[in-house]
């Protein structure tokens, strides 16, 4: 199972701890996301910006929807199907579920950038916004399978 971490908060008053590790996982601006696999050191650092991310484990639905519309190449192109059957041969649905599997990763795609660059949600984030965790009706923390509802609503 793959985790998908979305920055929900900006770069204003950040500890430069925080800053440095929002920089190591790529999410240099709001609503960037990026796809990561649930090791102990990338635990570790999602658990220390827990309250700047969401973050949640996407499903091969999700996933396939998000490469195709929001993927880039180098240059701003869009990921298209057929540069997908070009390059490995596979769809973009077989593609995502090899990755969501572990045989294979987005960097097997040439050229893919890895950050996801997406829209602020439609209909807003939750009813206590990004102050409050989660749990406690807010954006923040830990979503779980909630976090492909998030990315529907984002992309």
């Amino acid at each position: 199972m793959l985790i998908a971490v979305i920055r929900l908060k900006g770069k204003i008053n950040l500890k430069k701890n925080i800053e440095a590790t929002l920089r190591m996982l790529r999410l240099n601006k709001r609503h960037h996301c990026i796809i990561l696999p649930p090791n102990k050191s990338i635990v570790g650092m999602i658990e220390s910006i827990q309250p700047y991310i969401t973050y949640g484990e996407i499903n091969e639905k999700t996933l396939a929807y998000l490469l195709l519309k929001r993927g880039r190449l180098a240059g701003n192109k869009r990921l298209t199907p057929e540069y997908i059957k070009e390059k490995i041969g596979k769809t973009a649905e077989q593609f995502a579920t090899d990755i969501i599997e572990s045989k294979s990763h987005i960097k097997d795609l040439p050229g893919m950038k890895p950050v996801f660059r997406l829209k602020p949600p439609s209909k807003g984030l939750e009813e206590k916004g990004i102050k409050k965790p989660y749990s406690l009706g807010g954006a923040c923390g830990y979503r779980g399978k909630n976090i492909n509802e998030l990315l529907m609503r984002m992309i």
